[in-house]
């Protein structure tokens, strides 16, 4: 069976084609600045990538672009041979614990939820309208990037804020990044022989969030109500004293919305040092950039503290600490910075080993800490299209 993973976000739209249950990736695209002058896509298949500039106003001219490709680069014959499409959703509140195939219910559901998201749900929603008009005859699918932290017990998704903002308006800790960390974890499981795992997930990418896994299932994380929450990002602040906003619109005459706008976008990285990508703020610091250099360790301070809070909430059971997305799936020097800092709790950094560890090297995963570290730290390459495939393939048989 064909199934096409889908990840639509408010101007892009990412998508892979899989051969299923094989589970092989036969091409994949992005198509970005959608609705800008500059729009373009990007194609790889068979190793070789082919960009292509192009004017797309919309989502709907997203999809047409890609099912055009999928028919010119022969990796299928007929539109109707993708069976099942899986989406990228993410946020499905209280509501949504696991995949669901999508009905008109769960698309007025996550209109609804679009305003824990209001970033990201609009091009969600946007994706899966386009793609329901384009194939009719698959069977579409959310996959909601809350559903795995739906076990994260009561005392810990509970804000400390008058009871009825909770049950009148849903205030309160869903988490995100969950398909990735659910992917972790069932690897984990795999790699380490063990069922009721103890872990500590670190996702850290452009957008960045630490998940504290117990027996197997999600029990505490760092993104809150929306993803704003949490570790300081590339563009996003993470946690900061919410009076702050107050004290910005008063102080400095900015509208909620401004300020709101420079927390999610403007803030983390890139606040503090003009660079949100990590590869850009690490050659600033070897160019001497006293700014980077203080972007980079607050940033991986805040990355330290998360991991120490949530050993002791593990009660020092760990079985792993595993890092994975973008920066720490490449970023070695911020790596060794990361467990330098761990050091008070015996986790010690195999330099040689983590040297030799990223994405575009020959080795791609493996554990970076000493023999005689107290937790080894792996480097594991996460991959939610799958999980998004696997899901909606499931559904589809059904």
């Amino acid at each position: 069976m064909k199934v096409l993973c889908v990840n639509a976000g408010s101007s892009s739209l990412k998508f892979q084609l899989y051969d299923i249950p094989a589970e092989i990736s036969i091409i994949s695209g992005y198509v970005e600045k959608i609705g800008a002058k500059d729009s373009f896509y990007t194609i790889k298949h068979e190793g070789k990538k082919n960009e292509v500039k192009k004017l797309i106003p919309d989502h709907t001219e997203a999809v047409k672009i890609m099912l055009e490709e999928l028919l010119n680069y022969g990796v299928v014959k007929d539109l109707s041979e993708i069976r099942a499409v899986g989406h990228r959703a993410v946020h499905g509140g209280e509501k949504y614990t696991k995949s669901v195939v999508i009905t008109d219910e769960v698309l007025k559901d996550m209109k609804e939820f679009g305003k824990f998201a209001p970033l990201h749900l609009p091009g969600n929603i946007a994706g899966v309208k386009a793609m329901q008009k384009a194939l009719p005859d698959a069977v579409q699918v959310a996959v909601f990037d809350t559903a795995f932290h739906h076990t994260i017990p009561k005392v810990q998704y509970m804000y400390p804020v008058p009871m009825e903002w909770y049950k009148k308006y849903g205030v309160r800790k869903y988490g995100f990044h969950g398909t990735s960390h659910k992917y972790i974890t069932e690897t984990m499981q795999k790699k380490l022989g063990k069922e009721n795992i103890n872990l500590i997930i670190c996702h850290v990418g452009s957008g960045a969030s630490i998940t504290a896994v117990k027996d197997g299932k999600s029990y505490d994380t760092t993104m809150g109500l929306t993803p704003l929450d949490g570790l300081m990002m590339g563009t996003r602040s993470g946690s900061i004293d919410p009076s702050i906003i107050k004290y910005m619109i008063d102080e400095a005459g900015m509208s909620y919305d401004a300020v709101d706008d420079a927390l999610n976008k403007a803030s983390g990285l890139k606040g503090v040092c003009g660079f949100n990508d990590n590869r850009d703020v690490e050659k600033a610091i070897a160019d001497g950039d006293e700014n980077a250099r203080l972007a980079l360790d607050m940033y991986v301070d805040r990355i330290d503290r998360y991991i120490a809070e949530y050993y002791l909430e593990l009660g020092g059971d760990v079985d792993a600490i595993v890092f994975t997305a973008g920066v720490l799936e490449n970023g070695a020097e911020t790596r060794e910075s990361i467990i330098d800092g761990l050091a008070p709790l015996g986790i010690k950094i195999n330099k040689e080993v983590n040297d030799a560890i990223a994405s575009f090297k020959e080795i791609t995963s493996g554990i970076i800490t000493a023999e005689d570290s107290t937790v080894p730290v792996y480097v594991e390459p996460t991959n939610e299209e799958v999980m998004i495939v696997r899901d909606a393939y499931k559904l589809a048989k059904q």
